[in-house]
């Protein structure tokens, strides 16, 4: 699925829609590896080292991703583009929830 841009919205308000792009990409990212992981022990043993540092970095990202939105989100000021956003992200969730 490929990220979109949000070239519909207000200037001032893509930067806090990309970051929300990749605070959800990162979020898949961690939850599919943890899954896979799930997966391959469910009947048993447990994670390598190696897979332990993978989860830990996967989730390090997504931390960075989630302090880099609410960032994003704080430094947009203007009323109209914050709305025009939030209307944007309510109908991603909307929408991703009825998958």
């Amino acid at each position: 699925m490929p990220i979109d841009d949000g070239a519909l919205l207000p200037e001032e308000a893509r930067a806090a829609w990309q970051a929300y792009q990749e605070m959800g990409k990162s979020k898949t990212q961690y939850f599919n590896f943890l899954q896979e992981l799930d997966q391959k022990y469910k009947e048993g043993g447990s994670p390598s080292i190696a897979e332990n540092l993978r989860l830990e970095e996967l989730l390090k990202v997504h931390d960075k991703n989630v302090t880099a939105f609410s960032q994003a989100m704080n430094a947009v000021e203007n009323k109209e583009a914050r709305e025009a956003l939030l209307q944007k992200l309510g109908s991603t969730n909307t929408t991703l929830g009825k998958h």
